[in-house]
C-alpha cells in the first residue's frame, strides 16, 4: 500500500484522473485499430466462408442461417433437432463438417432467420451485423448525446466478440436501452421492445419486477400485448406444433449446454458457470445462483420503488438482467454499454465519486479479458465486473436519495 501511495497509483485510481479525455479518444482508437487488423486477418485467412480453425466466419451466425434455410423450406421444427439442425449447417457450407451451433430462440425470431437465409451467406452475416450494429449505435448515442460516444461504443471490446460470433448482442443492447430511454417519453413504444426482447427470454426474468415496483403499467401492457401477437403470428406461420418442438429442445439446451458445460464454462459469465468451472455440483451452482438472484431481486425492487434518478434505475436494470440469468455469455456482455452509459449519464450530471471512473473502465475492457482470464485462472472476470458495477450502482442510488434533489430532471450530458 505505501508503494502505491507514493508513486500516486492509488490517488489516480481513487479519483479517476487518469482518464482524461485524450485518453478516453486515444485508447478508443487503439481499440478500433486493433479491432479492425483481427477481422481483416481473420478474414483474409478464411476459406470459402470458413475460418482457419474450421468454424465457419460468423460462427454462432451459421445457427440462425442454417434454421432459416430450414424454416423457408418449410421444416421450421426440424431447427430443434440437434442433429437435423448440424445437418442444416452442414449444408451451408456444401457438406463441409462444421462445428454444431444450436438452435435455442423462441420461434418467432424465425423471422429474423429467415430474413438472413434469403441471401447468400456471407451477404446475410454482412446485413445482420451492421443493421443491428447501427440500431445499438443509436441507441447509445440516445441514452448519452455527446461528441465522444459513437466513438467509444465502436472501440467497447464487447463490438468485436459480438462481431466475431456473429451473435446478437446489438439487438438485445438496442432493444433494451431503446426501452429504457422511452420508459417515461414513449411508455407504449418501451414496452413493444421489451416485448421484442422476448427472443432472449433468459434476460427478462427481473424487467417486470422493475417495471411493477416503478408502477409503468403502460409499457407492461404493452410488452404483454407485443409478446401474445409475436405468438400468435409463429403460430399461423408454423403450426402450434412448433411451440412444443421449442419446449422439448430446453432440455437439452439445459442439459448439455448450460450444465454440462460444452459451450466452454469460460465464455459463460455467470456466478453459475463459475461455480462449475471451480468444481461445484449442478445443484450447488443452481443454488448459488438463485441466491445472487433473489438479492439482486430485492435490491432492484427497492430502487425503482425509490426517489433514485433514473439513469441509475436503468443502469441497475441493464446490470442485473446479466447477473440473474445463469446462462449469459461474453458476447451478450454488449448490454453493459447499457449500463455504463447510463451510470455515465448520471456521473456527468452529478460528479463522480471515488473509485467510480477506474470501475467504468475496467468494466468497459471487461469483455476483451473475460474469455482469456477464465480459461487461464478460473477467476470469473466478467461476473465480477458485473456486481462490482451493480454495487456502485446501488452506492450512487442510496447517496442520489439522500439528496433533496433526487426527483428531479437529470440533464443528458454535462
Amino acid at each position: 500500500m505505501g508503494f502505491f501511495q507514493r508513486t500516486g497509483i492509488l490517488a489516480g485510481l481513487r479519483s479517476g484522473a487518469w482518464l482524461t479525455g485524450e485518453r478516453v479518444r486515444g485508447y478508443s482508437l487503439i481499440l478500433l485499430g486493433l479491432g479492425a487488423a483481427a477481422i481483416v486477418g481473420w478474414l483474409a485467412l478464411s476459406d470459402a466462408m470458413i475460418d482457419r480453425n474450421g468454424k465457419p466466419i460468423g460462427t454462432d451466425f451459421s445457427d440462425p442461417y442454417a434454421a432459416g434455410t430450414l424454416a423457408l423450406a418449410g421444416k421450421a421444427a426440424d431447427a430443434y433437432v440437434p442433429a437435423l439442425q448440424h445437418d442444416a449447417e452442414r449444408a451451408v457450407f456444401g457438406g463441409r463438417d462444421v462445428p454444431f451451433y444450436g438452435w435455442h430462440y423462441p420461434p418467432f425470431f424465425f423471422a429474423v432467420a429467415m430474413a438472413v437465409a434469403a441471401l447468400p451467406y456471407g451477404w446475410g452475416l454482412l446485413l445482420w451485423l451492421t443493421s443491428s450494429l447501427a440500431a445499438y449505435l443509436a441507441m447509445i448515442r440516445m441514452v448519452l448525446p455527446r461528441p465522444e460516444t459513437l466513438l467509444v461504443a465502436l472501440a467497447f471490446p464487447a463490438v468485436l466478440v459480438n462481431i466475431g460470433h456473429g451473435q446478437n448482442g446489438f439487438l438485445t443492447a438496442a432493444l433494451l436501452g431503446g426501452a429504457l430511454h422511452w420508459l417515461d417519453r414513449r411508455p407504449i413504444l418501451a414496452g413493444v421492445l421489451i416485448g421484442l426482447l422476448a427472443y432472449k427470454p433468459q434476460f427478462g426474468l427481473l424487467i417486470p419486477l422493475a417495471l411493477l415496483a416503478g408502477g409503468r403499467w403502460k409499457p407492461i401492457g404493452a410488452a404483454a400485448a407485443t409478446v401474445a401477437v409475436l405468438f400468435a403470428l409463429s403460430v399461423a406461420a408454423f403450426g402450434s406444433g412448433i411451440w412444443q418442438a421449442f419446449a422439448e429442445s430446453t432440455r437439452f439446451t439445459q442439459d448439455v449446454v448450460l450444465e454440462q458445460g460444452n459451450t466452454g464454462w469460460e465464455k459463460i459469465q455467470s456466478i453459475f458457470s463459475a461455480a462449475r468451472n471451480w468444481g461445484a455440483t449442478v445443484p450447488v451452482a443452481y443454488a448459488l445462483q438463485l441466491l445472487l438472484a433473489l438479492t439482486v431481486a430485492a435490491s432492484l425492487a427497492w430502487l425503482w420503488r425509490s426517489t433514485a434518478q433514473f439513469e441509475l434505475k436503468a443502469s441497475a436494470l441493464a446490470t442485473a438482467c446479466l447477473l440473474a440469468t445463469p446462462y449469459v455469455l461474453d458476447y451478450d456482455l454488449v448490454v453493459l454499454a447499457v449500463s455504463i452509459g447510463f451510470f455515465v449519464r448520471h456521473g456527468f450530471a452529478r460528479g463522480f465519486r471515488d473509485y467510480e471512473i477506474s470501475m467504468l473502465a475496467a468494466a468497459f475492457i471487461v469483455p476483451l479479458l473475460s474469455r482469456g482470464i477464465a480459461a487461464g485462472t478460473g477467476i470469473p472476470l466478467g461476473l465480477l465486473a458485473l456486481l462490482s458495477l451493480y454495487a456502485f450502482t446501488l452506492r450512487r442510488a442510496v447517496a442520489d436519495c439522500a439528496t433533496p434533489t433526487a426527483a428531479t430532471a437529470l440533464p443528458a450530458h454535462s
